[in-house]
Order: C-alpha cells, then sequence, then structure tokens
C-alpha cells in the first residue's frame, strides 16, 4: 500500500525460528488514531502510545513484538518501551515521540531488550520487503494462523485501499479494542474524523466478540491513513464518506471475526442476534450474558442441544423489568422457546440437527422495543484449558 512499508524479523524472544517483530514505517503526513485496553493494569506500551499519540503531531512508525507483553512491568517496563521508541528512531530517523510500540505475550516478565533491540535492526534493514501476510503471523501468539483483510473501493475515480492485520485467540473481551488490531488506507482523513472512525469501527467489530470474557491489559486498535491516494475526507458530511465508512468497518468486523473463528481449542463459530431490545445497550448486555456463559459455550462444543442454559443466561443479565413471556429464542431457523417456555413445535432431533454444525445463529427476540445488536462467540472446548494450561512452557 502507497505510505506504507513493512518489515518482518525473527528476535527469538520466546520461540525460536519464528517472526517475532514487526516495524510499520509510515509516510510524512499520515494520521494515526487508536483505542485501547481499560484494563487498570494496561501494558507499559499502551501507556506510551496514549502519550505520544497525545504530545505528537505526526506518527511515523509501529513497532510490535510476540512472545512478552512488557505489562504488570512497572518502572523498568516502562523504560523498556520508551527505550524501544528511541531505538527505531534512531534506525528511522524520526523523533522517539513518533514511534509507538506494542507487545503481547506473557504477562509479568521483562522485556528481552537485546534481542528485541536486534530483531529492530533486521526488520529495518528489510524495510518494504515484507507484505501484509508476513505481518500477520509477525504478531501472532496462540494463533493458529494469520489474520488478514484487504479490501478495494472506487471513489472519485480514484482506487481506495484498506488493509488490516489482526491477532489474538485467547484472553478475548475487548473494551475499546482487541488484543492486536492494525488497519491502514491510503485515504487522506482528518484527524478527528479519524478517531470518530475508530471508535464506531471498534464498537461495530472488535467490541462485538468474545471468546473467554478475558480483558488483555495490552488491548489496542490502531489506524493510519496515509492520504497517499490523493482522496481527503475533511468531514462526515463529504460525498461518499459513508461508503468509505462501511467498507473499513467491513474489514475490521471480518478481522475482529477471524479472531474468534480462531478461538483458543474453538471448533464452531456462533452468531448471537439480540432484536426487540429497548436499547442497542441492553441488546449488548444479554449477548455478552450468553457468549460469557460456561455451560452454553462447552453444550455447544457437545453438540448438545441443552438451551436451557440460554435461557438461563437471559435472565440473569440484569434487564430490570424483563418479561420472560414475551421472549422468543431461535436456533438458527428453529423456534425454541416462547411464551416463557419450550416452543410448542420444538423437538429435540431438530436442536440437534442444528448443534452439529460448525457456524450457528441464536437469535434473541426480547420484546421490548426496535433496537438490534449482534454479539460473536465460539465454543469452550477441552483444548481450551490445555492451551492455557501449558501457555508458559
Amino acid at each position: 500500500m502507497a505510505g506504507v512499508a513493512l518489515g518482518v524479523a525473527s528476535a527469538n524472544i520466546r520461540k525460536g525460528g519464528r517472526k517475532d517483530v514487526l516495524v510499520v514505517q509510515l509516510t510524512a503526513g499520515t494520521r494515526v488514531a487508536g483505542v485501547f485496553t481499560q484494563n487498570a493494569f494496561c501494558a507499559a506500551p499502551v501507556q506510551v502510545c496514549k502519550s505520544h499519540l497525545t504530545s505528537s503531531t505526526e506518527i511515523r512508525a509501529w513497532v510490535v513484538n510476540t512472545g512478552c507483553a512488557n505489562a504488570g512491568t512497572g518502572k523498568r517496563g516502562l523504560a523498556d518501551a520508551q527505550e524501544t521508541t528511541r531505538f527505531l528512531a534512531s534506525r528511522l530517523g524520526v523523533g522517539a515521540e513518533q514511534v509507538l510500540p506494542f507487545s503481547t505475550g506473557v504477562i509479568l516478565e521483562h522485556l528481552p531488550m537485546d534481542k528485541l533491540r536486534h530483531g529492530i535492526e533486521q526488520a529495518c534493514a528489510a524495510m518494504g520487503q515484507a507484505s501484509w501476510l508476513d505481518a500477520a503471523q509477525a504478531i501472532m501468539t496462540t494463533d493458529t494462523q494469520p489474520k488478514a483483510v484487504s479490501a478495494q473501493i472506487t471513489i472519485r475515480e480514484k482506487i481506495i485501499t484498506i488493509t488490516g492485520i489482526s491477532k489474538g485467540a485467547g484472553m478475548i473481551r475487548p473494551n475499546m479494542a482487541t488484543m492486536l488490531g492494525y488497519v491502514a488506507t491510503d485515504a487522506g482523513i482528518d484527524q478527528e474524523l479519524l478517531q470518530a472512525l475508530v471508535l464506531d469501527a471498534a464498537d461495530e467489530s472488535f467490541n462485538a466478540i468474545t471468546v473467554d470474557g478475558d480483558t488483555s491489559t495490552n488491548d489496542s486498535f490502531v489506524v493510519a491513513a496515509t492520504g497517499a491516494s490523493g482522496l481527503m475526507f475533511s468531514s462526515a458530511a463529504d460525498p461518499e464518506w459513508s461508503v468509505f465508512q462501511d467498507a473499513f468497518i467491513g474489514v475490521c468486523k471480518k478481522l475482529a471475526q477471524a479472531i474468534v473463528r480462531d478461538g483458543e481449542g474453538a471448533t464452531k463459530f456462533i452468531t448471537i442476534r439480540l432484536t426487540e431490545a429497548a436499547s442497542r445497550e441492553e441488546a449488548r448486555q444479554v449477548g455478552y450474558a450468553i457468549g460469557h456463559s460456561p455451560l452454553v459455550k462447552t453444550a455447544f462444543f457437545a453438540s448438545d442441544p441443552n438451551l436451557g442454559r440460554i435461557l438461563a443466561a437471559i435472565g440473569y443479565s440484569g434487564l430490570a423489568g424483563l418479561d420472560v413471556n414475551k421472549i422468543k429464542v431461535y436456533l438458527n431457523e428453529v423456534l425454541v422457546a416462547e411464551h416463557g417456555g419450550r416452543a410448542s413445535g420444538y423437538t429435540e432431533a431438530e436442536g440437534q440437527r442444528v448443534m452439529q454444525q460448525s457456524e450457528i445463529t441464536i437469535t434473541v427476540m426480547l420484546g421490548r422495543g426496535q433496537a438490534e445488536a449482534s454479539i460473536y462467540t465460539c465454543d469452550l472446548s477441552h483444548d481450551y484449558v490445555s492451551i492455557n494450561a501449558d501457555y508458559r512452557s
């Protein structure tokens, strides 16, 4: 993509023989915006990113390492994150405050700075030689596959590219972001408009997924608009802004859903669709209650239509004045529950047939209003426990 150059390297930070450092160089004039974890134990690189986005007028580079999260590392961790930005800045000829650092991996361990410096040097030496697929591979931890999405649209006779990568497979219940997500476009976007776009995109995509209900210390979603295409958006009222926005959010949704599909040990992709809610917020409240329930998720893993677990989750979701007699619950096209109990036409055989599928939609009609929302999640398997039990070994 015009205005973006990528370099990757193997620094052997945690595991040998794999790409684990990514450097992204951005052309002058690029606008950058981001949203980050709301975890109070936010990692040192997150703190530095927030500071640099506030203090710098122009971000010129990102650096990502896997294998060590640099979270829960106190003053030393903050100093290491700052040294990372200074080191990369010296190699690229930019200011340290123009570099955003990102880390992912094990919490409560310090960055192996000698290895990281060596990886950054390698990545800078190979700048421009890496593809987006290489970049997606370089940010993986427990992911089983890289996650990259690209789209092109034509606006005012200019071809606009939107390309993104993400990583994440466990510890996924984001607040404002995902584990790590990066999207770049060659469209030009005003800074305030770009920040609003990031918030809207995160809300529609990365904030609508859950694997296990955990919010990481390092969640970051960052966007760069290089302007290299020559197309500039300065206001949401600009012609074709909605066309670009829809395409951009579409890329983010695919990246977010790829995280769920690659959930640790997951065998099924589950869409929880909430309709007839009083507000979008309460729809998501019910959706997350279902999506976080270990009992619901293990039933789906076993292909067991023990669907009373869904009703229980709706019931404890915390909605005031919930009238269960107005609720309808569907499993794909099969009506499971209505009028406060089991639907008269529902059969166990129909439920079993749907539960055997790898992609399933739960639809809950709340009977309270016109608002809607969707949450994306996965099942919970034996492998999830094994992966996380052995994560540091």
